[in-house]
């Protein structure tokens, strides 16, 4: 592939900003080998920003970001570019410069980036990114449409059930905390949140017994998960996980069974292949967001050793040829069914006493873009970075194919606005 100018966008509005800021180094350090590439930083509060100092992980342990980069703007209209304004003095941002960019990496975990709001602004301005697109990305981030598609496609799924409007329990201000709440108000609250549990405690224990995991529908990176074993913790589980989504799910806690997942890569012009498959190793019940990128890489260092590469894995699986494959061959179908594109990462449940296996979901955007899972298969980073690109260059190609007007006539014959 020749080179080309990547621009890499990461963290934005979402839960996983320090993951994705992770896995965008990790890619960027590797595509700068070949490519020129242009980092570009959404901060927590949605400001853009651009530059070549934005490559050093110093900047955002000491959260200098605003003193090293420029305001920039993606134009939402075809062939607009990256706008970028010079540095900011003060807010008053400089003269605006067009940069044209061949291709974009999105590296945004979670909100505002994984869940098809970012690839519909990149469609917008007919930019060629990788990964999913909207529609993709859209199913992949909410579990509860992904769990329809699967079912529809005859992927197994785990049982489950919904809570949807859930009542969070309110608990008094602090003092001096500026907020005015009403402690009668706080009080009904908190009476519907513990009636609310009352009934759902009642339909776990008739339809899926404890334990079950508690799960916010949109959330990832295990952010806001819990594991309910009674009442009482399924209550402080549900009001954790209803801080981060007003519909959560309830999962039957798979006990007995092992984790094992699996990397897909495909789209346009290049048949999905199934990497190794590998069973996470976790010092606790399940993956916390600790266990998958805090414990024994190189996580500070800017290195692709660093984020889902630093966690205990097995690879390959420890597990039966037999059941290997078919966890290999519902991850392929799980990413035909969602219409996934570039890299995903499907984790799924093994029994391996019944040989029965269940999808649990499917990442259309990878921590550390699963890299680990090709480099075991036998392709290097770089070769993934590169696939990932020509795969997006070429889905591009094919929709610039498409009829996106046509002209109808039907405005000609019209009168006044009453017409």
């Amino acid at each position: 592939m020749d080179p080309k100018r990547v621009g890499v966008i990461f963290g934005s509005r979402s839960v996983e900003h320090e993951v994705s800021i992770v896995t965008a180094h990790q890619i960027m350090e590797v595509l700068s080998q070949k490519h020129d590439v242009l980092p570009i930083y959404i901060t927590r509060e949605g400001r853009w920003l651009s530059g070549p100092a934005l490559f050093d992980l110093e900047v955002y342990k000491g959260q200098t970001w605003d003193e090293v980069g420029e305001e920039a703007f993606l134009a939402p209209y075809p062939d607009g570019g990256l706008m970028r304004l010079g540095r900011t003095r003060r807010g008053k941002p400089g003269a605006p410069e067009k940069i044209d960019i061949d291709v974009v990496v999105p590296a945004v975990h979670g909100t505002f980036g994984e869940d098809g709001t970012l690839q519909g602004l990149l469609e917008f301005a007919n930019v060629p990114y990788t990964g999913s697109g909207v529609t993709a990305s859209a199913v992949g981030m909410d579990k509860l449409v992904m769990r329809d598609v699967f079912k529809a496609n005859g992927l197994p799924v785990v049982d489950a059930l919904i809570v949807e409007g859930l009542e969070i329990s309110y608990t008094l201000p602090v003092e001096g905390n500026g907020h005015d709440h009403d402690p009668e108000q706080i009080q009904a609250r908190h009476r519907t949140f513990e009636a609310n549990v009352s009934a759902v405690d009642e339909q776990v224990q008739e339809r899926l017994g404890y334990p079950v995991f508690v799960k916010p529908v949109t959330a990832g990176s295990s952010i806001g998960i819990g594991k309910a074993t009674d009442r009482e913790s399924l209550s402080v589980s549900l009001e954790v996980a209803a801080n981060y989504d007003s519909r959560v799910l309830i999962e039957r806690s798979m006990e007995g069974c092992v984790e094992v997942n699996c990397s897909v890569l495909g789209g346009a012009g290049f048949d999905p292949r199934v990497s190794l498959c590998e069973q996470p190793v976790a010092w606790t019940d399940f993956l916390s967001f600790e266990d998958k990128y805090m414990r024994g890489g190189k996580s500070g260092s800017g290195s692709k050793e660093a984020g889902m590469a630093s966690l205990d894995r097995r690879i390959p699986a420890p597990i039966a040829d037999e059941l290997t494959k078919q966890v290999q061959e519902n991850a392929l179908e799980a990413f035909r069914a969602v219409g996934a594109a570039g890299v995903a990462r499907v984790d799924s449940f093994v029994n391996e006493e019944t040989g029965e296996t269940w999808v649990m979901e499917i990442n259309t955007m990878p921590g550390s873009f699963a890299f680990y899972l090709w480099e075991a298969t036998g392709m290097s980073f770089a070769q993934l970075a590169d696939n990932l690109l020509e795969i997006a260059l070429e889905n591009h190609r094919g929709k610039s194919k498409l009829m996106y007007t046509f002209e109808s006539g039907m405005l000609e014959g019209l009168g006044g606005p009453k017409t």
